[in-house]
C-alpha cells in the first residue's frame, strides 16, 4: 500500500463522523432512486408476465345480449386473435357477517375446456362442475375478509332469484387486481367481490342460453386497436353494445398504471435533491481539510508527488466517501423497495411478485453519486494541484477585517460581544454561510413536498364526501328503470330523502381528442350529490349542454361555450354536437354533467333512472338494508360512510410509509448539513474559542458563540426551505396527476410548521453532539496551532 493510500485510510478514520455523515447523505439520494425504480420496475414486470401468463385481453367490451354466433364475425376481424364471449353481472350478496348490502360481480367460466382469455389462478379448491347451479370459485381476498373456506356457503339474489352459493374454489384474475365496485373510491373486499359460476348456470339465471353479455379480445401483435374497436361497435350496436374500449380504459388497469405513473414521478423528482446536496457536503468538506492540510500537500510536493497524484489522493478521498454511501443506499434502497413491492403486492393481489432489481439501476446509483462527489470537490482539488510547494508549506493569508456597518450597528444596538462574534463570522464567509443555508432549506423542502399531501388529501375528503357526494348511500338499479322507482325506494323504511340519476357511456370529441366517459344526468336542483364550480360552490345544471369537470375540459381542450361531439355508446348510438355549458371542479376521473331530462331527451327512452342517492336515518339503517336485499332491481348500494373509512385506511397504509420514508431522509439531509457545518466552524474557529475560554469564558458562553451560528442559519432557511419545498409540492402534484383521479394542491401553515419542526429537531440532535466536542477541546493543543 503507498504511502498516500495509508494518509487517506487515516483521513477517513480522523473524519468519520463528517464522512458518515454525507454518506448517509449519499446513501438517501440512492435509496430514494433505487426505491422508486426498484418498485417501478417490479410491478411493471410483475404486471407484464402476469398479463402474459393469464392471457390478459386488449379490447373489452358489454351488450345487452348478443347471440353466440356473433362471436364468429368479431374473430374474423383483421388484427383480432383471439375472442372469448362470457356472461357477466353485477348482483347483490346477502351475507351473514355483515349487516349492509354486499354485491359481486359475477363471471362466466367455460363448460368444456379452459378460458382462452383472462384466465383465473386457482388459489384454493377446484373450478365449478359444468352446469352446477349452486357451486362457486370466489376472489382470494373477499373469501380472506369474510373468512371463507372451501365449503362455506352465502346468498345473492341473481336477476331477482335468490340462491344459496357453495364455495368450491379461491382465485385471482388480472382483470380483477383493482377490484372497484360502483360508485366506490377504494376496494372494499367486504362489501364488493368476484363470483365465478358455470357458464350455463350463469347464462341460465339470466335468461342468456346461447347469448353472451360480455366480450373479450386479444389483438394480434401491430394490430390497430382502434379500427378493431370500431368494428366489434359496428357488429355489436344492434345487441344494445356499450361501446368496446382498449386496455387502457380497463378500470382494474388504469388503477395500477396511476400507481405506476406515481412512482416514476417519485424516482426522477427526489434523487437529484438529495445528490445535489451531498454534492455540496462534499465541496465544504473537503475544501476544509485542504486547507488544515496546506502544510502536508507542500511536503508531499516537495517530496516529488506531482499535481495529478495529489489531486488524485483527494479524489480517492472522495470516491470512498461516496461508494460508501452508494452501499449503504443500495442495501435500504434494496429492503424499502421489496417492502413497498411487497405492499402494492398484497394490495392489487398479484398472485406472485418479480422483484426486479437490475444491476444496471444499482450502476447508474453509483455512477450518478460518484459523478455528484466528484464534481463537487473538483473545486477545491483544482485549488490543490495549482498550489506551488513554497507557498503550500506557508499558512494562507490572514483575513482583512475593518470596521463595517455591522461595527456602527453593534455600537448602537448595544449587542453583546458574542452576538457580534457570531453574526461577524457568518458575514466573512459569505459562501460557507449561504451553503450551509441551502443545505438546510433543502432537507425542509423535502419535508415540505412531502406533508403536503395529508393535507391535500383531506381537503380533497371534504370537497367529495361533505361538499359534493353527501348522500349516505346510492343504489345502482340492474339496468334503467322508470322514474316511478325512485318513489319507490324513498317509501323505504330509513329513506329520508331520494335523489335520482342517470349515467350513459359515451364518447366525447373535440376535434381530433376524444374520451370515453358517462353523463351522468342529475336533477337540476341536487341536494344529495352536488356538482362544484370553481369557487367549490354548488352550481344548477344547464338547461342545456354539459358541465364538464376541469380535468376532461383541459384534456379536449375546450372552454365554456365551445362545442364538442358527443357519440351515445347505447340506445341508437347518435352522434350529436352540443355545448359546453360550464366548467366545473373534479378531483376523481374525467366526469361530465348535464340535466337529467336533458339526458333523458338525448337517449330518447322517456324519463328513466339508473340508480338513486339516499339520505338514511342512522337510527333505522338496518331496516332499510334488510328491506334492500329482497329488491330484485338493485344490484349494487355504496355506502358513504363505508367508503370515506375505506378511503381514509387505505391511504392511511401508503401515505405513512412514503412520508416516513421522506421524513427519514430529509432528516438524514438536515443532520448531514449542519453537522458538517458545525465542525467545520469548529475547525475554523478552535484557536478562537480556546483562547476564549483561557480568558474565561465558560463552556456554555463560548458554545453559545458556535451554536448560535447554527441557530441563525436554521431560522433563516425555513421561509427559504418552505418556497422551494412548495415547488417540489407543485411537481409532486403534477407527476401524481392521472385520469383517474387529481390531488389538489393544498399546502396548509401545518405543513410548513411540521417540517420546521423536523429540521430544528435534527439541528438540535447535530448541535449537542458538537457541544460534546467543544467541552472537550484541549486548549494547549489548539493554541499550539501555528497561524
Amino acid at each position: 500500500m503507498s504511502a498516500l493510500d495509508r494518509k487517506l485510510l487515516r483521513d477517513l478514520v480522523r473524519l468519520w463522523p463528517q464522512a458518515l455523515a454525507i454518506a448517509l447523505v449519499m446513501a438517501a439520494g440512492v435509496a430514494t432512486l433505487i426505491l422508486g425504480v426498484g418498485a417501478h420496475a417490479s410491478l411493471s414486470e410483475t404486471r407484464a408476465a402476469y398479463y402474459e401468463r393469464n392471457r390478459f385481453s386488449d379490447v373489452f367490451a358489454s351488450v345487452t345480449r348478443a347471440p353466440e354466433r356473433v362471436a364468429a364475425r368479431i374473430a374474423e376481424i383483421d388484427g383480432v386473435g383471439a375472442v372469448e364471449t362470457r356472461v357477466g353481472k353485477i348482483a347483490l350478496l346477502d351475507l351473514p357477517d355483515i349487516p349492509e348490502p354486499a354485491s359481486a360481480i359475477f363471471v362466466s367460466l367455460p363448460d368444456l375446456g379452459e378460458q382462452a382469455l383472462d384466465l383465473i389462478t386457482l388459489r384454493s379448491g377446484r373450478t365449478p362442475l359444468p352446469g352446477a347451479t349452486r357451486e362457486v370459485v370466489v376472489s382470494e381476498p373477499f373469501a380472506q375478509a369474510h373468512g371463507y373456506e372451501i365449503g362455506s356457503t352465502f346468498s345473492a339474489i341473481l336477476n331477482g332469484v335468490k340462491r344459496e352459493l357453495t364455495v368450491v374454489g379461491t382465485a385471482l384474475s388480472p382483470e380483477f387486481v383493482y377490484a372497484l365496485g360502483p360508485w366506490d373510491l377504494m376496494p372494499d373486499d367486504r362489501r364488493f367481490g368476484v363470483v365465478w359460476m358455470s357458464r350455463a348456470a350463469l347464462a341460465a339465471a339470466w335468461d342468456l342460453e346461447g347469448a353472451f353479455s360480455d366480450l373479450r379480445v386479444r389483438l394480434l401483435r401491430g394490430a390497430s386497436e382502434s379500427a378493431v374497436i370500431e368494428e366489434i361497435d359496428r357488429i355489436l350496436a344492434p345487441y344494445g353494445g356499450e361501446g368496446a374500449h382498449g386496455r387502457k380504459d380497463q378500470l382494474s388497469h388504469a388503477f395500477l398504471d396511476a400507481e405506476l405513473t406515481q412512482l416514476q414521478a417519485m424516482s426522477r423528482i427526489l434523487p437529484p435533491i438529495f445528490l445535489v446536496v451531498a454534492a455540496f457536503l462534499v465541496n465544504m468538506t473537503l475544501a476544509r481539510l485542504i486547507t488544515l492540510e496546506r502544510e502536508q500537500i507542500g511536503l508531499l510536493k516537495a517530496l516529488g508527488y506531482s499535481n495529478l497524484a495529489v489531486g488524485m489522493h483527494y479524489l480517492k478521498f472522495v470516491a470512498a466517501i461516496a461508494l460508501i454511501g452508494a452501499a449503504l443506499g443500495s442495501a435500504a434502497g434494496t429492503w424499502l423497495g421489496t417492502s413497498l413491492t411487497r405492499m402494492y403486492g398484497d394490495f392489487f393481489h398479484f398472485p406472485f411478485l418479480i422483484f426486479q432489481m437490475s444491476p444496471s439501476v444499482y450502476l447508474v446509483a453509483i455512477g450518478v453519486t460518484l459523478a455528484a462527489a466528484i464534481v463537487g470537490a473538483l473545486k477545491a482539488v483544482t485549488g490543490v494541484v495549482r498550489l506551488a510547494p513554497a507557498v503550500a508549506m506557508t499558512p494562507p493569508a490572514p483575513a482583512r477585517y475593518q470596521r463595517t456597518l455591522l461595527d456602527r450597528l453593534h455600537a448602537a444596538l448595544r449587542m453583546p460581544q458574542s452576538g457580534v462574534m457570531t453574526v461577524r463570522h457568518l458575514v466573512r464567509y459569505p459562501g460557507r454561510s449561504l451553503g450551509g443555508l441551502v443545505g438546510i432549506a433543502l432537507a425542509t423542502a423535502i419535508l415540505v413536498g412531502s406533508f403536503w399531501s395529508f393535507g391535500s388529501i383531506e381537503f380533497m375528503i371534504d370537497v367529495q364526501f361533505h361538499r359534493s357526494d353527501r348522500q349516505d348511500a346510492t343504489i345502482t338499479f340492474v339496468g334503467e328503470r322508470e322514474a316511478s322507482a325512485v318513489q319507490e325506494i324513498a317509501r323505504l323504511p330509513g329513506v329520508m330523502a331520494a335523489e335520482p340519476y342517470r349515467a350513459v357511456p359515451v364518447k366525447i370529441r373535440a376535434a381530433t381528442i376524444e374520451r370515453r366517459v358517462a353523463i351522468t344526468g342529475k336533477p337540476d336542483d341536487a341536494d344529495l350529490s352536488r356538482v362544484l364550480g370553481s369557487d367549490l360552490s354548488p352550481v344548477r345544471m344547464p338547461e342545456t349542454g354539459l358541465a364538464l369537470s376541469d380535468q376532461l375540459a383541459a384534456i379536449l381542450r375546450v372552454e365554456t361555450g365551445d362545442i364538442v361531439e358527443v357519440e351515445l355508446m347505447a340506445g341508437d348510438r347518435r352522434t350529436v354536437t352540443m355545448p359546453v355549458a360550464m366548467v366545473v371542479e373534479g378531483y376523481l376521473g374525467l366526469m361530465a354533467y348535464a340535466d337529467i331530462a336533458t339526458v333523458n331527451r338525448l337517449m330518447r327512452e322517456g324519463a328513466l333512472v339508473s340508480g338513486v342517492h339516499l339520505s338514511l336515518d342512522e337510527t333505522r339503517r338496518e331496516d332499510l338494508f334488510g328491506a334492500l336485499k329482497a329488491i330484485p332491481a338493485a344490484s349494487f348500494v355504496a355506502l358513504q360512510r363505508v367508503s370515506l373509512a375505506k378511503f381514509r385506511e387505505t391511504l392511511a397504509q401508503n401515505l405513512l410509509m412514503m412520508v416516513s420514508i421522506y421524513a427519514g431522509l430529509a432528516a438524514i439531509i438536515a443532520f448531514g448539513v449542519v453537522y458538517n457545518f458545525a465542525r467545520i466552524s469548529l475547525s475554523e474557529q478552535g484557536r478562537e474559542l480556546a483562547s476564549l475560554r483561557v480568558l474565561g469564558f465558560t463552556r456554555a458562553e463560548i458554545s453559545w458563540i458556535l451554536l448560535s451560528e447554527l441557530a441563525i442559519l436554521v431560522l433563516l432557511a425555513q421561509p427559504l426551505g418552505w418556497l422551494i419545498g412548495y415547488g417540489f409540492a407543485v411537481a409532486m402534484a403534477a407527476g401524481f396527476e392521472s385520469e383517474l383521479y387529481r390531488v389538489p394542491l393544498v399546502v396548509n401553515r401545518e405543513v410548513f410548521a411540521y417540517a420546521s419542526l423536523v429540521v430544528v429537531g435534527a439541528a438540535l440532535v447535530s448541535g449537542l453532539i458538537v457541544r460534546r466536542r467543544i467541552d472537550r477541546l484541549d486548549l494547549i493543543a489548539v493554541l499550539k496551532t501555528r497561524e
